[in-house]
């Protein structure tokens, strides 16, 4: 099926044909007909599928047919989870804007760098907003922009958004935007917190959900590596060096422990940088650039930091720590085997992670047999009662096995009462 099969116009047709698109991915396919027709969209598709041209040509489409005046009115919103799916996001549109036949501008915002150059480039206003939650509020604060106007929202990867905590934002967001709108709304995965949430956005939506084809071949393959927690950093060299892997995006916890494995990869002469949110946005921005031109061979990224991650031919995925949640691991697996291309996902499994690891294979629908490498065989056993460092440094805090606020306060209660019965 050709672009122009879509309905889209000649000056879109002409865009995806300048980026060499060849022919509409299936989320393409199935989400820009109703999306063009002004219906509200609810998409479910992997990561790497096609996502952000499957919202952004009918949103350009809507636009090219509006008469737009100056000072500009924000008319389309998209927020995004992280910096760097924004900065992704902006630049996608801005590239099949291009031969529209009157000029859109597209704004991008994000925290972590400072609020006035981006207040003082949204002087005379905007067409396309693309944002993360937080910081679009910060303006809204400083009366730098208006939602009144909206007439389509986007949420990109609405999972992550609420993942990280943005319920507040977005409740807050959706009550400053107009009743009558059209509203995208897509996420690789669908928990109950989700779909909460798209039932509140959209209005008797069209359901799109493309799922990997089971006939097709696999492009992904999955490997599990059975290893002792102090002799990952270790392995982990091992496997760069021995298979030659030219690019690396390693998964880790936290922040330190991204600091200290980029650190030891250093010295042990592979180029490698951590990728988290302390880091400055000039850093990230560098790091992300020697990454796609292969002047970097590792990057050692947290889950947040690594949203819109994006890069082309990217071999292999690492688990060091495996993902918090099985949802986790379908965005981390989603880095590599993008647009066709073949794929490794590799995890490290200590004996205190055995367990969850099972848990994830059962829940994704793998069966991974773990390996030993010679020289690096897991010794250790697993501890009967795992503590909390243990968890959320070996296994990246497994969900479920923390205890929450609430049971905290509730043994702090149960033990003050039988101090007092006492």
């Amino acid at each position: 099926m050709p672009f122009s099969s879509l309905g889209l116009s000649p000056a879109l047709i002409r865009a995806v044909q300048a980026k060499a698109y060849v022919a509409p991915t299936p989320i393409q396919q199935a989400a820009i007909p109703p999306a063009l027709l002004g219906n509200d969209v609810l998409g479910s598709a992997q990561t790497g599928s096609g996502k952000t041209a499957a919202f952004a040509l009918p949103l350009l489409e809507k636009l090219a047919k509006t008469t737009l005046f100056s000072p500009r009115k924000t008319l389309a919103l998209v927020l995004a989870p992280t910096r760097e799916l924004a900065i992704q996001i902006g630049d996608e549109i801005r590239s099949l804007a291009q031969h529209l036949p009157q000029a859109i501008k597209v704004s991008t915002v994000f925290g972590g760098v400072s609020i006035n150059p981006q207040m003082m480039g949204l002087r005379g206003g905007t067409d396309v907003l693309v944002a993360t939650p937080g910081r679009l509020l910060d303006l809204i604060d400083h009366n730098a922009l208006s939602l009144a106007h909206v007439s389509t929202l986007v949420l990109d990867e609405a999972d992550r958004l609420l993942d990280l905590g943005f319920e507040q934002e977005l409740e807050r967001i959706l009550g400053l935007l107009p009743a009558q709108r059209q509203s995208l709304f897509f996420s690789a995965t669908f928990p109950p917190a989700v779909q909460t949430l798209a039932r509140t956005m959209l209005k008797d939506p069209v359901r799109v959900d493309v799922l990997p084809d089971p006939q097709a071949p696999l492009e992904i393959t999955h490997s599990a590596f059975a290893v002792d927690n102090g002799k990952r950093t270790q392995l982990l060299r091992h496997l760069i060096t021995n298979n030659d892997w030219q690019r690396v995006l390693v998964f880790v916890a936290t922040k330190h422990a991204a600091e200290i494995v980029a650190d030891k990869l250093r010295k042990a002469g592979l180029s490698a940088e951590p990728f988290h949110g302390v880091l400055s946005q000039g850093k990230r921005s560098q790091v992300l650039a020697d990454f796609k031109a292969s002047r970097l061979k590792v990057v050692v990224a947290t889950d947040v930091a690594s949203r819109g991650i994006d890069i082309a031919q990217l071999p292999v995925v690492v688990n060091f720590d495996l993902p918090r949640s099985t949802v986790d691991y379908t965005h981390r697996i989603g880095r590599t085997g993008r647009a066709g291309e073949a794929g490794l996902a590799v995890s490290f499994v200590t004996a205190d992670s055995d367990a969850h690891f099972q848990l994830i294979q059962r829940r994704q629908g793998l069966a991974v047999a773990l390996e030993q490498v010679a020289g690096f065989e897991r010794m250790e056993t697993a501890q009967v009662k795992p503590n909390v460092e243990d968890l959320g440094h070996g296994v990246g805090g497994v969900k479920g096995k923390r205890p929450s606020k609430k049971d905290k306060l509730r043994a702090a209660a149960a033990l003050a009462a039988h101090h007092k019965q006492a």
